[in-house]
């Protein structure tokens, strides 16, 4: 519902924007070598989620039950945002150049578990629906996107573009790995700091008198599994943990 409404809305803007804006030069952008911009991101996170085939099993920790094992496992959509910098393009052709686009992601990933016996193992940071305990990350992310730019000619004050490549994500700040010593039931799930994905996405190019606006939408998914794998109840059913975001901005340069 929430990609509907941004899809939506996306579209309003374009042509809204495109009917009321005609020649104009968009302060030059397109005949610079160097120019530099600014962007805001939403961004609605989920998980892929890879189980193995025995992820029902009860959790054994040292001989011990620990759980009653598990009737599902599954990823929320959660939003978050970024704020970019758009550096220098590399200009290919007239329509086609390189682009670098640093971002700052603020995200909180989550999953949610459904145990046998329905108990609930919330940890005071987090509030599950009943029935089920919630594991979130919170994330902190510096991310940097290069990318290739395929753009069509530009029609008065319009310019559609497809992009796509990849990023490497490092991150920068987290929520702490504040679990050591807790018993396993308790314990926290928890992501790799850096990986890379690979994205893709369509956009336009609004040309204002002193500006140029660009929404996008891109989706991305990481290419490698992000798990940190540890031996506790929320860890050991996951054989592979995929990050995929759905990403809407707008670019000002």
């Amino acid at each position: 519902m929430i990609k509907t409404k941004t899809l939506l809305s996306f579209v309003l803007l374009i042509f809204s924007v495109k009917s009321f804006s005609q020649g104009n030069y968009g302060g030059g952008v397109d005949e610079k070598d160097i120019h530099f911009g600014f962007s805001f991101q939403y961004i609605s996170s989920e998980y892929k989620i890879q189980k193995f085939t025995d992820w029902e099993l009860p959790y054994y920790e040292n001989g011990v039950q620990v759980t009653k094992g598990l009737k599902s496992i599954r990823s929320i959509q959660n939003p978050g945002f970024g704020i970019g910098f758009v550096l220098p393009d590399i200009f290919v052709t007239p329509n086609l150049n390189f682009r670098v686009t640093p971002t700052f992601i603020f995200t909180d990933r989550i999953i949610d578990y459904q145990f046998n016996d329905g108990a609930s193992y919330d940890r005071a940071d987090s509030q599950s629906p009943d029935g089920f305990t919630r594991r979130t990350v919170t994330s902190t992310s510096l991310e940097f996107p290069i990318s290739l730019k395929l753009k069509s000619d530009r029609r008065k004050d319009f310019r559609a573009y497809l992009i796509g490549g990849a990023k490497y994500s490092v991150g920068i700040s987290g929520k702490k790995a504040d679990d050591i010593g807790d018993i396993a039931i308790s314990r926290l799930l928890k992501n790799k700091r850096n990986f890379l994905s690979y994205e893709a996405g369509i956009g336009f190019d609004l040309y204002f008198e002193y500006f140029k606006l660009s929404p996008e939408i891109k989706l991305s998914n990481s290419i490698n599994s992000i798990l940190t794998r540890e031996e506790h109840p929320y860890s050991t059913p996951i054989d592979k943990l995929f990050l995929r975001n759905f990403v809407f901005s707008l670019y000002f340069e």
